[in-house]
């Protein structure tokens, strides 16, 4: 996530103020109070999964509206450029510039925001491409000093860029490393703070790094296929000091001697290069059982490797859990993100994006094909939560696609509802979304076969028409099941308990009732519990992902959400009756003029 908040620079200054600047063996203390947590994302190596295929899953942490869109491939004009960077409305300044464009750009599965300070929209952190290349962007914090070294005007691409970028050229995770820090290297890059990017293809994955300072730093480290990592934040630990000489890491020239020169790292300490030690912060959480007064080891980013790997071999349904799990899918999740990178493709067409349209806490998870064409409007751009939407009206052309229901506003009000009574609400909400999932999965295979033999055939317009309008339809149905709970869910609270009064000051002076007040998160809320979440305390309501494995979804769990349509199109009682009674008063009064008349 990215903040245009003051908690950045707060923390900053209170680690500015609480430590001098420090070898690597003493890294900047942590903020004396919790620091947000922010995106997060998993990848499990080929050889850890059932399927044996690569798996990639998490999500990004922003406030504004969020859509999924299939972005076409595009071929460009010589000459075309395209604008990288940020304003000067960014909490660290920068300069928008054009750098040239490639002559042609892959189709990819993304899912789109329209908001971060200074950065300009639609913004994305990643996604799916036609090479069956993943990303996720995640947050990777520079050691305080560094952030305090960006150059006001800063220029290069942003976080978004990159992402965005990478989606657009790469054919494989190594090549997405190796885009972005050619960029870097000629153009410069513009950050936030620091942050991170984690790649994968059907046969491995790499971790990415960029710092903040202005110096161009990046790094670069490859994920195996029996590796595990959670980047929570984005990190690299012990980096070899001549990396250019390895084929598992990659990074700027000056990533050593930069440490050197600043005296983060002496080379004659006997101490390891770590990259998370030199340049980065503490991890926010901390290995071991929390206290009431410490911040929960879930933090903790190898606990949750260890987590990952206590599962075997690692389901697809595990994954989505891991993206779900209510330790994280909260309202800040703008999305859920899963990703199984097959080397079995009977065509390049069939690689999956399975998408939440936004926190899968309350969302189910839909699976888009390259090979499909566009998503429903109605999981299309809206204007709940985006910028400029309380003040300007709408463009006549979007009033059609405005006029849909959003799927991100009706699971953003189911979590509301759910999260508010989580313990009510959220164990049944999550068994409903499972089943639906689980009869998904086991419709795939019938669809992936149809579409493989079109392709076979040549038929390929067909193939992708049929792969659109089966995850159109999937789509829809997760929208009317998410309907469904929401008007099963408003009914119950309303009925067993009401909509509470919100608990907040009427400032002095002020006659407004506390309903009709400032409905934002105060900026000083920056505690990992702040904002609307499901969380019970343990993870899942009915235990975590470890306890939870080999427990399918249920399909008979799903609740029969199409009920109330198919009593509306069953015999139409109502209109029958109606027709019959007026023929009855039409009749009399007839009757009643004919012998009035006789």
């Amino acid at each position: 996530m990215r903040y245009r908040i003051g908690a950045t620079r707060l923390a900053v200054g209170v680690l500015l103020a609480a430590a001098p600047i420090a070898s690597a063996a003493e890294p900047a203390p942590a903020p004396e109070r919790p620091m947000p947590d922010k995106s997060i994302a998993f990848y499990v190596g080929k050889n850890r999964t059932a399927s044996g295929a690569t798996m990639l899953g998490g999500f990004g942490h922003e406030p504004s509206s969020h859509w999924t869109e299939i972005v076409p491939r595009r071929q460009h004009p010589p000459g075309s450029t395209i604008t990288v960077g940020a304003t000067g409305e960014a909490d660290l300044p920068g300069r928008l510039t054009e750098i040239p464009q490639v002559p042609e750009t892959a189709k990819y599965i993304t899912s789109n925001y329209s908001e971060f300070a200074g950065f300009p929209a639609p913004l994305t952190n990643g996604g799916l491409n036609e090479h069956q290349v993943a990303a996720r962007d995640v947050w990777s914090d520079s050691r305080p000093e560094l952030v305090e070294m960006t150059p006001p005007g800063q220029t290069g691409p942003n976080y978004s860029d990159l992402s965005r970028i990478a989606m657009e050229r790469a054919r494989s995770a190594r090549e997405a490393v190796e885009i972005l820090g050619r960029l870097i290297d000629e153009h410069g890059y513009t950050t936030y703070g620091g942050n991170s990017h984690l790649f994968a293809d059907e046969n491995e994955g790499w971790v990415f790094i960029e710092f903040a300072g202005g110096q161009g730093m990046w790094a670069a480290e490859r994920l195996g296929p029996d590796d595990v990592r959670v980047s929570y934040p984005g990190y690299i630990g012990d980096f070899p000091t001549d990396h250019q000489r390895d084929p598992d890491h990659l990074g700027s020239a000056n990533l050593v001697d930069f440490a050197v020169r600043q005296g983060w790292w002496d080379p004659d300490s006997g101490e390891p290069f770590n990259l998370q030690e030199v340049y980065g912060t503490p991890f926010p959480g901390h290995p071991g059982r929390s206290t009431p007064d410490d911040e929960a080891p879930w933090r903790h980013p190898p606990t949750l490797e260890q987590e990952l790997r206590a599962l075997g071999e690692v389901t697809l349904t595990d994954m989505q859990r891991m993206v779900r799990d209510p330790r994280w899918s909260d309202d800040r999740a703008g999305y859920g993100h899963v990703a199984e990178l097959r080397d079995d493709l009977p065509h390049p067409d069939l690689a999956t994006l399975w998408v939440a349209n936004t926190a899968a806490i309350t969302a189910p998870y839909i699976p888009f094909h390259i090979g499909a064409a566009t998503v429903p409007p109605e999981y299309s751009q809206h204007r709940y939560l985006t910028s400029g939407a309380a003040a300007d009206y709408l463009d006549p052309e979007y009033a059609a696609q405005e006029a849909t229901r959003s799927a991100t506003y009706l699971s953003k009000r189911l979590m509301y509802y759910t999260c508010d009574r989580p313990e009510v609400f959220l164990s049944e909400v999550t068994r409903a979304f499972e089943g639906f999932e689980a009869r998904i999965m086991a419709d795939v295979e019938e669809v992936e076969r149809r579409a493989a033999e079109a392709y076979r055939e040549g038929r390929d317009e067909r193939a992708r028409a049929l792969l659109t309008e089966w995850s159109g339809d999937w789509a829809m149905e997760g929208l009317a099941l998410t309907e469904h709970l929401v008007e099963d869910v408003e009914a119950r609270t309303k009925e067993r308990f009401g909509i509470r009064e919100p608990e907040v000051e009427v400032p002095p002076g002020v006659t407004a009732r506390p309903r009709s007040l400032d409905m934002s998160l105060p900026e000083d809320a920056v505690a990992a519990r702040d904002r609307v979440h499901c969380d019970l305390g343990g993870g899942w309501a009915e235990g975590t992902t470890v306890d939870r494995k080999g427990q399918a979804g249920d399909p008979d769990a799903v609740p029969d959400y199409r009920a109330a349509d198919e009593r509306e199109q069953g015999f139409p009682w109502p209109p029958v009756v109606g027709a019959a009674v007026g023929g009855l008063l039409v009749g009399a009064a007839v009757m009643f003029f004919v012998r009035r008349r006789a």
